[in-house]
């Protein structure tokens, strides 16, 4: 290797900086997709994105860095291992390395760092895909062995100088072939041997928490600009176009999505809004440092649109892609590879080659072609072999009977501990309540004579305040009240909306259980009370009761 330029502190600490933003993205990603699985699936969804962050950080420092970075063994197919554990640093990383000029200006922890981050992240992809199906101890070998065997290797193919892609002309700024190509056919490899929730497709699954789906996606939108501002490993003009194309296709992506939505569903929604920006983030990856600002608000457009209509695509392949990782990363992924053939514009990054659309031809277009479709079939064969192999040693697929309710199974714990009775609105004013100034003296005490026990179920949306309820069944004559969640069957299903365009019927539905303790004289008027939420006489019952304190 040549040797290292004195080190660019300014350089320095924005390859730092990025390298936090990147590692960001693994919690982000955990949030992300941890809203949009099942309420008994939250912790196994955070837990195995989370461990990427532990089992891949290790991996990458032992074998992965010097397959991937280290001096080419001769084949341009992986680096050769004098670099194991990070023993021997006495030379920068390889200069030129796929998008600067120049002499790398950082010092080779800071890259050793940065690079880190990507093939954390890489893995924690095909858990959205998988969800609600993996046993950790399996997932956690199948990490350490992929980002081994497949991560390194097409890392070197495409991020080395040497690299066989590389020499060839293929050009990927960011991952859109090393991350979310190989990603993506991961995911098709490893579903063909975890298989199908049960039910799947005539079950949909609701999300638990569009709220955290949204804050992850916040997370990622801001860690991206590390992804892909970072990789010039330089603070100057490229890292800046790189961001800012970054941040104008995430946008694009995000307002065609939303269109499309309208058009096909009817509606736009949050969840389409942050699934178009994640797209269009995707499909720029690979383009960030090769493209104009113009070029990267098309690539963003193309992707929320493709990416959209991507989502029948496991329905077609008959995969039960969880959370829709082949539409959002697969395709946007091998999209914007392709679409850097034709957008790729020399004037942005000399580095780079023009497309066909700044007058380069077809060449550069043929040179993503093979790189898309190399690194796609190497990381599905491998992918299988992997996950195949991890199943018949250790398990990868969850028992089926736990699969509804990985949390307890792996966990023996719960994301959430409130019911719907608890998430009622409740009256009182944001400030502080005075010493002695409870209410449980309002509490009705007095005694009951004949006393009848009501037992309804209301709809809890019909409800303003619990203290609506409470003294509207006071002054009917209520003299004790429960309220408990509970859940009902319906004469006809509902039709409940799922992110993303999907839909389920639900044959059950949320109610509030309301038991009243009254004389019988005021039965009719406690019922007529109840009736105005949502009870039906026809569902409710009235019992003779006695009281405790009158057993004796």
């Amino acid at each position: 290797m040549l040797a290292q330029e004195a080190v660019n502190s300014g350089d320095t600490a924005w390859v730092l900086v990025c390298a936090g933003l990147v590692l960001f993205m693994t919690p982000g990603l955990a949030a992300f997709y941890g809203g949009m699985v099942r309420t008994r699936n939250v912790l196994a969804m955070l837990q195995q994105n989370m461990i990427a962050l532990g089992v891949v950080s290790l991996t990458w420092v032992l074998v992965g860095y010097t397959i991937a970075f280290g001096d080419d063994a001769g084949t341009g197919l992986f680096g050769n291992l004098e670099l194991f554990g990070l023993t021997d640093l006495r030379v920068p990383p390889a200069p030129h390395l796929h998008v600067i000029a120049g002499q790398v200006t950082i010092p080779t922890l800071a890259f050793v760092a940065y690079q880190m981050m990507f093939a954390v992240i890489t893995p924690a992809l095909v858990t959205g895909a998988t969800a609600g199906r993996l046993k950790f101890a399996g997932w956690v070998a199948f990490l350490a062995i992929w980002s081994i065997v497949v991560y390194a290797p097409v890392a070197h193919w495409l991020w080395h100088p040497d690299g066989w892609l590389a020499r060839f002309g293929a050009q990927d700024w960011a991952g859109g072939m090393v991350v979310h190509a190989s990603a993506g056919a991961a995911v098709l490899g490893t579903l063909l041997v975890v298989g199908r929730r049960r039910g799947w497709p005539r079950t949909a699954s609701p999300p638990n928490s569009i709220p955290l789906t949204i804050l992850g996606a916040g997370i990622l939108w801001f860690g991206w600009f590390g992804f892909n501002g970072g990789d010039g490993l330089q603070a100057n003009g490229l890292a800046a176009q790189a961001l800012i194309n970054t941040h104008l296709a995430a946008a694009a992506g995000m307002l065609v999505w939303l269109v499309a939505e309208r058009v096909k569903d009817g509606h736009s929604t949050v969840v389409g809004g942050v699934s178009g920006a994640v797209a269009g983030l995707a499909t720029v990856t690979p383009a960030a440092g090769y493209v104009n600002t113009v070029s990267a608000i098309a690539i963003g457009a193309i992707a929320g649109f493709v990416c959209h209509f991507a989502l029948r695509l496991k329905y077609l392949l008959r995969l039960d892609d969880a959370l829709d990782v082949l539409a959002v990363h697969f395709v946007g992924g091998m999209l914007g590879s392709l679409l850097v053939g034709f957008f790729g514009d020399s004037g942005v990054n000399p580095l780079g080659k023009d497309g066909l659309f700044f007058g380069g031809g077809g060449s550069l277009l043929w040179h993503q072609i093979v790189g898309v479709v190399t690194v796609v079939a190497f990381s599905f064969v491998l992918s299988w072999a992997i996950a195949a192999a991890v199943q018949a040693v250790l398990g990868l697929r969850a028992p089926a009977d736990v699969q509804d309710n990985l949390d307890h199974a792996q966990q023996d714990a719960d994301a959430y501990h409130l019911g719907g009775v608890a998430g009622l609105n409740g009256s009182g004013a944001p400030q502080r309540r005075q010493p002695g100034a409870g209410r449980a003296a309002e509490r009705p005490t007095r005694p009951v004579q004949n006393a009848r026990l009501v037992t309804a179920t209301v709809n809890p949306t019909l409800l303003p305040t619990t203290r609506e309820l409470r003294d509207a069944l006071v002054g009917a004559g209520a003299t004790s009240i429960v309220l408990s969640d509970a859940t009902v069957s319906t004469a006809e299903p509902t039709a409940r909306s799922l992110p993303r365009g999907y839909w389920q019927d639900q044959d059950l539905v949320g109610r509030a259980r309301v038991e009243v303790v009254v004389e019988r004289e005021a039965v009719p008027a406690v019922l007529d009370v109840l009736g105005r939420y949502g009870a039906e006489r026809s569902d409710g019952f009235v019992q003779d009761v006695q009281l405790a304190t009158d057993v004796r």
